[in-house]
């Protein structure tokens, strides 16, 4: 029995060992291609370790291409978008904030009314929402261009907020409302008594009971919302509106592909969400083990 036990827990932390080198060593080829010129990465792909290392690819990037470095002196073009780098990571961080602020905002009283109002209606339409998620977001992307276009949404940050925020908040009441669901009723009650109303209720009782459950969904929802690139490429063209994963994307060209700067990109893009889930860690893990254990 004791060498069952000790097997299954090896083969239990070489599977865990396996899932995070799935998940890191994308990361591991991207540092690498990013700290590398580009006639070395493709002078020998099969190499573990560059020939050389430099930096002039985040150089490139950072100074808006006015300082291309030794690696791009012989470069006669490099993408216009690379001058809207600063730009486009401002445009992410105003997507992403306001889409996770507003889906917060909606999703929380929205699962508060799941949670507490046992209504046939209420549970029909979480259901329906589940199902509605099985819909490939891609077929709905002609749909969405034709509203965007109608309300004059369109090349806008505003319009990729809402849509965002529409496809995203499905998903914050699925995170939300068990939460709500294990926070005792009894003492909303006894803030009735004392005066309160419902909504004052939960707001000074029930949200800060909730800080995990929202810490855990707010940073989810920032995540998925600055790495979003169907929707704001469908929906903006201007390089003025472009979000950085538009930018990442618009380096594949028809005739060369700028894979080191892609690289490099891709760090500077993961950085602000890897810095908040870093620092949030502690209330993602105890709010979605909460939610998923006592709901």
């Amino acid at each position: 029995m004791f060498a069952t036990s000790r097997t299954a827990k090896l083969m239990l932390h070489i599977a865990n060992l396996m899932v995070i080198a799935f998940i890191l060593l994308p990361l591991v080829a991207v540092l690498i291609g990013s700290i590398q010129s580009e006639k070395a990465l493709q002078a020998d792909t099969r190499r573990v370790l560059p020939l050389e290392f430099t930096l002039d690819n985040f150089t490139v990037i950072l100074t808006k291409g006015e300082q291309k470095g030794r690696i791009f002196e012989q470069v006669t073009y490099l993408p216009d978008n690379i001058k809207n780098f600063y730009t486009a990571f401002l445009n992410s961080a105003i997507v992403a904030g306001s889409v996770t602020f507003l889906t917060l905002l909606f999703g929380s009283l929205s699962a508060y009314t799941i949670a507490r109002q046992r209504f046939r209606w209420t549970l029909f339409l979480l259901q329906a929402n589940i199902v509605a998620r099985f819909v490939p977001v891609i077929v709905l992307m002609i749909p969405l261009y034709v509203v965007m276009r109608s309300v004059g949404q369109l090349n806008s940050l505003s319009g990729v907020i809402i849509a965002e925020t529409g496809f995203l908040l499905p998903y914050a009441i699925l995170i939300l409302a068990p939460y709500f669901d294990t926070i005792p009723a009894e003492l909303e009650e006894a803030a009735r008594i004392d005066g309160c109303s419902r909504f004052s209720a939960f707001v000074h009782i029930v949200l800060p009971l909730a800080t995990p459950a929202l810490a855990a969904c707010g940073v989810i929802m920032f995540i998925i919302s600055w790495h979003e690139l169907l929707i704001p490429l469908i929906l903006n063209a201007r390089p003025n509106v472009m979000t950085l994963p538009v930018v990442i994307a618009s380096l594949v060209g028809d005739v060369h592909v700028f894979f080191n700067l892609m690289m490099a990109i891709c760090l500077l893009a993961l950085a602000p969400t890897v810095i908040l889930v870093a620092l949030l860690q502690k209330y993602i893990v105890e709010g979605l083990s909460a939610g998923a254990v006592k709901g």
